[in-house]
């Protein structure tokens, strides 16, 4: 038996935004559909941050760019601090403990995203752990 078809993102992005799109999309895989998918899905002059690489190059629908004046963003999450970061906590130059509010099993995650997000006091760092919790 062969699956229904998924449900198109662009398509469901405009419905729920009434056709006009995101003001920003984050692309955090690196292939042609993904990338498409977040030029799609956002707003005239809207913001596409680009941080996905699995593959070293994409084909981008630059007409879509151009005339819908897209702001496209490249980030990276590391610009090889972690080495010296990581040091730093194993000497006790940095003490990370101390930031830790709570480790709580992931399926809590909306739950404690929803308390950050209303920036309930005394909360700082929550460490979201897969699979079994104890």
């Amino acid at each position: 038996m062969e699956s229904p078809p998924s449900p198109d993102p662009v398509a469901q992005v405009l419905d729920l935004t009434a056709g006009e799109g995101l003001d920003l999309a984050v692309e955090a895989v690196g292939r042609n559909q993904t990338v498409g998918a977040a030029i799609g899905s956002v707003r005239k002059g809207g913001t596409v941050v680009l941080v996905g690489n699995i593959s070293p190059e994409v084909t981008l629908p630059l007409q879509k760019v151009v005339t819908r004046q897209i702001r496209l963003q490249g980030s990276c999450a590391s610009a090889g601090e972690y080495p010296r970061a990581i040091q730093l906590m194993a000497n006790g130059a940095i003490r990370v403990k101390p930031l830790i509010t709570a480790i709580a099993p992931l399926d809590e995650g909306p739950q404690w995203f929803e308390r950050l997000h209303a920036r309930e006091p005394n909360l700082m760092k929550v460490v979201l752990t897969p699979g079994t919790f104890s």
